[in-house]
């Protein structure tokens, strides 16, 4: 019982997740079931069954969305996890200083979620990021950043687990992300060169929490043309500088971590 009982609550979890990374956009119950890999009448009740607790809303016509409780919920975690009113004038120092689009990201569990979007003012845009999407560590570059900073046994009990490769293609086999880990390693900062989309390059270096842990990610991104040998270490100075930064005011105020 007590195992059907975690069941219902990871597949709760789930829909929660779903939802929240639709950037507020209503899903309908069919992609609700395909991003959380469960059958359509299953997803229809325990949607159901949120609506009747206020946790989700449903408009007829469109779908499905976050409903008032998960709000209220969210506003008062936010006291203890929420560090977007700390960063968001290092991620507008990112942007003003590249030109690039600059985001703040949070870890999540084996994930990031992208918390605080700012445009630069070069008028090409790379339109992969957006507040509320996911990503498995090791894919964007927020999550590369904050897996390079982990401690080797994390990092290696994380690629044992993740089969990236099959779902991200070669680029993120275990071998070839190690390598680009290693490389954040040395130079503070970490380097995607286009893996998710083609020709849209990012970059990004690990915040860490007060305890010393990397637990959100500042980072920058654009054409492929912005991203030449020439400009990544300057762009990787601004990041690492406004990272710092924000990590200093979190020591100082002692904000709580996101669960990793």
């Amino acid at each position: 019982m007590a195992e059907q009982g975690a069941q219902v609550v990871a597949r709760i979890g789930a829909v929660l997740r779903t939802l929240s990374a639709s950037a507020g956009a209503p899903l309908p119950t069919s992609r609700v079931a395909e991003a959380t890999h469960l059958t359509r009448p299953t997803t229809h009740r325990l949607l159901a069954a949120l609506a009747a607790e206020g946790l989700v809303d449903r408009d007829p016509d469109r779908g499905w969305l976050l409903g008032p409780e998960a709000y209220i919920l969210g506003s008062v975690a936010a006291e203890r996890y929420d560090i977007t009113a700390l960063a968001s004038g290092a991620v507008r120092e990112v942007a003003r200083h590249t030109g690039e689009s600059a985001f703040l990201s949070a870890r999540r569990g084996d994930e990031t979620v992208c918390l605080l979007r700012e445009e630069g003012s070069f008028p090409l845009r790379s339109h992969v990021l957006y507040e509320g999407i996911r990503f498995p560590l090791g894919v964007a570059s927020a999550g590369l950043a904050i897996l390079a900073m982990s401690p080797a046994a994390e990092r290696e009990a994380y690629l044992a687990r993740a089969d990236l490769a099959a779902a991200w293609g070669p680029a993120h086999s275990a071998d070839a992300l190690r390598e680009r880990l290693e490389s954040a390693r040395r130079t503070g900062y970490v380097v995607n060169p286009g893996l998710i989309v083609e020709g849209s390059w990012g970059m990004a270096a690990a915040i860490f929490d007060a305890s010393g842990r990397p637990a959100w990610a500042l980072s920058a991104t654009g054409v492929e043309s912005r991203f030449g040998p020439d400009r990544r270490p300057e762009i990787g100075r601004i990041l690492l500088e406004q990272a710092h930064a924000v990590g200093r005011l979190i020591a100082d105020r002692g904000v709580g971590r996101p669960a990793g």
